[in-house]
């Protein structure tokens, strides 16, 4: 008998994405319009992104007022607002597995999405702009980074690669770095493994693109952090992009591809008894569900999910292990801090919170809610200014703290998302707090330099 919501914790099912039926666009319409029409009778996720409005929008103008009056070719109007945050499975819906009538609204619109991209209808800039490890080969060349630089600052360049290339002028982008994170980390200083009880006591440190090619300096406070705490780290030996921006598209060979070039690399690390780190949840997410949901039976998959954490998730495992240094002789003041969304789905907590908040003589203002960035989607000409609109209550809400004072700081773990709530500040004219990564906010805390 079917009950109203669950009582039990969401589980995910494998995706099943190598099965011909995945693809088939008849079946996949038929699943689509099943959970459109469960999603039209609840709304209880109409204010996470645009997709739910879109859908609600066009069943309430529908001649028929329900699910059944909406064009099937409208259903990709909703297909395209979805930015595989994954908030509604793991917040929102009452209807997930183990309900029976097993809702997964985002890996619904991820098989839409794959089926769009295998017809072709997926353009050349939104494929290019989803190929990081592409843009990344030209940080850390001398004089090029500037040009480039350079270049993306000026209006008439801004105006062509809205043209051209679908980024609204109005965006921010991230330069490029002029030295690679993974060109220049120093050594660990320590060399002593201590294992705790909860935490392997040496780290493998999986950069990402972003912190690799565009800000290196949240991974050298990462370094210093570790490095603080006595904790032996090296870089994994190689690594590609995680496949997130592919997977936002529906390239899942792509994301195939990238399986096959990171996971033997990061499971000989897991065998080796390391906790793995990346400094971007959604590196992070990719390598905890993501990737093992397509890959139930690969051993190694699974065993690299089991080793991968989150940088805050590590920290505070190390401090129930009595193995973290809890000493902070630098106050921070007033941080507004807002939790990503693919921080929030990894179901770890408020880790990066309670680190945070471990500092003396500094409040923290924390704010849940998506600040509308979502990978690619926020700097999209068809998507940015939604973006912003998405992202306005977070906005608002980290501009003041809960004492009516002004913010010292903002920050989020996701560096786009970050930076995408600066600007909003900006446009809001909300004020100019300083804009800084938790890590390096607890490497000031920390008095490192």
């Amino acid at each position: 008998m079917a009950t109203e919501g669950n009582l039990q914790a969401p589980t995910r099912h494998p995706l099943d994405w190598k099965n011909p039926d995945f693809y088939d666009e008849g079946k996949t319409f038929h699943e689509l319009e099943r959970i459109f029409d469960i999603c039209h009778g609840c709304r209880r996720c109409v204010s996470l992104c645009g997709a739910f409005p879109t859908l609600f929008d066009l069943v309430d103008e529908s001649k028929t007022g329900e699910v059944d009056g909406v064009a099937k070719a409208d259903y990709w109007k909703v297909v395209d607002q979805c930015y595989m945050c994954d908030l509604c499975y793991m917040t929102k819906c009452p209807y997930t597995p183990p309900h029976e009538w097993n809702l997964d609204f985002p890996h619904t619109m991820l098989r839409a999405k794959a089926i769009k991209f295998r017809k072709g209808e997926v353009t050349a800039a939104e494929k290019f702009l989803a190929s990081t490890d592409v843009h990344g080969q030209f940080a850390g060349i001398p004089i090029v980074v500037q040009v480039a630089n350079a270049v993306t600052h000026t209006k008439a360049a801004r105006s062509v690669m809205e043209s051209v290339a679908g980024v609204d002028k109005d965006a921010w982008l991230p330069d490029l770095a002029t030295k690679k994170f993974r060109s220049g980390t120093p050594k660990a200083r320590a060399t002593t493994v201590v294992d705790g009880e909860k935490t392997p006591g040496k780290v493998a440190i999986y950069a990402t693109c972003y912190v690799n090619y565009n800000e290196p300096g949240i991974g050298h406070d990462l370094l210093k952090v570790l490095d603080h705490n006595d904790i032996p780290y090296v870089l994994v030996s190689k690594e590609k992009c995680c496949g997130m921006p592919k997977l936002e598209l529906g390239d899942l060979d792509s994301v195939d591809a990238a399986k096959e070039a990171n996971i033997p690399v990061l499971a000989k690390y897991a065998k080796e008894g390391y906790a793995i780190l990346a400094a971007v949840p959604s590196c992070t997410l990719m390598f905890k569900q993501e990737i093992p949901l397509m890959y139930p039976d690969d051993a190694d998959v699974q065993l690299v999910k089991e080793h991968m954490w989150d940088p805050f998730e590590y920290f505070m495992a190390r401090k129930r292990d009595g193995l973290l240094k809890t000493e902070f002789p630098q106050k921070l003041g007033n941080i507004s801090y807002q939790i990503p969304c693919h921080g929030r789905v990894q179901n770890i907590g408020k880790k990066t919170e309670e680190m945070l908040k471990m500092i003396p003589d500094t409040t923290i203002n924390t704010i849940e809610r998506c600040s509308g960035h979502a990978g690619t989607f926020g700097v999209k000409k068809a998507y940015h200014q939604q973006a912003m609109k998405i992202g306005k209550p977070v906005f608002k809400a980290m501009a003041t703290m809960k004492d009516g004072a002004k913010p010292d700081f903002i920050s989020s773990d996701c560096p786009l998302g970050g930076h995408h709530i600066a600007q909003g500040f900006e446009v809001n004219g909300l004020g100019a707090p300083e804009l800084q990564h938790p890590l390096t906010l607890v490497r000031m805390a920390y008095g490192l330099k």
